[in-house]
Formats: structure tokens, sequence, C-alpha cells
């Protein structure tokens, strides 16, 4: 689903350059449920971007569902943002003057879905995270647990293979991280790739794979052992 092979990536600071990435190799199955972590600086966040078509590398090879990613317009990169990914952000990204069904139907209105359509289809979303009787409220009007939920929903609405997930739970405490997380244990157990960055060794041992990254390496690649609840 996602293959990196000798990935690089610098930023230019001042007369010197910052290398970021150095050489990363990594590949990501189809129904994977991955988290990589790493302190500040570690390249995890510019790794998330370059996944997500937000950022380009400057060596080595990005496959994406079979596809090589290079020169990419931004016309290009949107569309295959929104045939293969969904996000889900720490601060929620969520438009303050629209309701959380309007928020969940964004993605639809840019893949060209008619208003109806998206509303049914946003609908049901918001129901499958248990947010059915809060469409019609207002980011304002809701929790953080409950914002990441609509996040979470808007990020299905257009049936990506990958949802990418940066810090989903940074901003919520303990019990509401579990339910997030659980959500999305449940996404990954119908078969989605779920791919989280993450600092939080609670939530990464949630996960079924940890990629640890340290100065832009990765330093470890390990299943984890799924512990039962009591």
């Amino acid at each position: 689903m996602i293959e990196i092979k000798n990935l690089h990536k610098s930023y230019p600071m001042g007369k010197e350059s910052l290398h970021v990435l150095k050489g990363l190799n990594l590949k990501i199955e189809e129904g994977e449920f991955v988290s990589i972590m790493g302190s500040s600086g570690s390249g995890k966040s510019t790794l998330l971007n370059i996944v997500g078509l937000l950022d380009v590398h400057d060596e080595g090879e990005y496959i994406l569902d079979g596809e090589l990613i290079e020169n990419l317009n931004e016309k290009k990169a949107a569309v295959l943002r929104n045939k293969f990914l969904g996000f889900v952000f720490q601060s929620f990204n969520l438009i303050n003057y629209k309701t959380a069904l309007e928020n969940v139907s964004m993605p639809l209105y840019y893949a060209g879905v008619g208003r109806k359509e998206r509303q049914k289809i946003a609908m049901e979303y918001l129901e499958k995270v248990e947010l059915g009787a809060w469409a019609n409220h207002l980011p304002s009007e809701l929790s953080g647990g409950q914002k990441q939920r609509v996040a979470i929903a808007r990020a299905l609405v257009t049936k990506p293979k990958v949802v990418l997930a940066d810090e989903p739970t940074g901003a919520l405490d303990s019990t509401t991280t579990d339910s997030v997380m659980d959500l999305l244990k449940d996404i990954n157990n119908e078969g989605m790739t779920v791919f989280v960055i993450t600092h939080e060794e609670e939530v990464a041992e949630q996960t079924k794979r940890i990629v640890r990254l340290k100065d832009g390496v990765i330093i470890s690649d390990e299943k984890v052992n799924q512990k039962v609840k009591a």
C-alpha cells in the first residue's frame, strides 16, 4: 500500500540545510495499523507530510498503491489525496461556522457529490462514530473527543484506502484517548490501513506495529503484542 525506498528530505536553513530524513526504507501493507514514534525533530511529521502528499521528497522513491509518486503538480496531488487518503489532526481542523454534518460532508463537496447525497453519506458516517444526534451542532458546542470523532468521520466519507492520523489524541484526556483509539481500531478491523504519528507510548501500544524514528532514521520496527483489556 505504502512503500518508501531510500527516502531523503532536507530543508534550507540559511546558508546550510537541515537533513531531516536520511535514507528511510519503509513498507506498509494494506490493512496494517502502524504508529510512527519519535521525539520532536525525529522526522515523523515530515514523513507524514510526504506520505500525505503535502510535501515532496528530495531523493528516493515513494510508491502509493502501486503508483510511483513523482513530479506531481498540486492538482494531481489533490486528486490522489482525495482518492486514497483521509486525514485526522491533533487540532481537529474543523470549520468553526459549519455544523458537524457540514464539516463531514466537505470532502464530498470537493469530490463533486450532489448536496442531497453528500448529506446522506455524511449522516451515515456521523452515526458510525455515534454522533448522529449532534449533526446540527457547531464545533464550539462539542467536546474535544466529539470534535475528533467528527474529524474521523470526515476522514472516512470518501472511503480512503489509508487514514493518516497526526497526533490524533494529543489534545485529549486519557479516557477520550482510549475511545478515539478504539474507533481507529474498529476502522482498521474493517480493513482500512491506519497510519498514526504519535509521541505517546500508550497510544503506540494500541496499534499493531511501532516504527521508531530518531534523527531521521528508523531505529526499530516491531510488531506489537496486543494486550487484552480487563
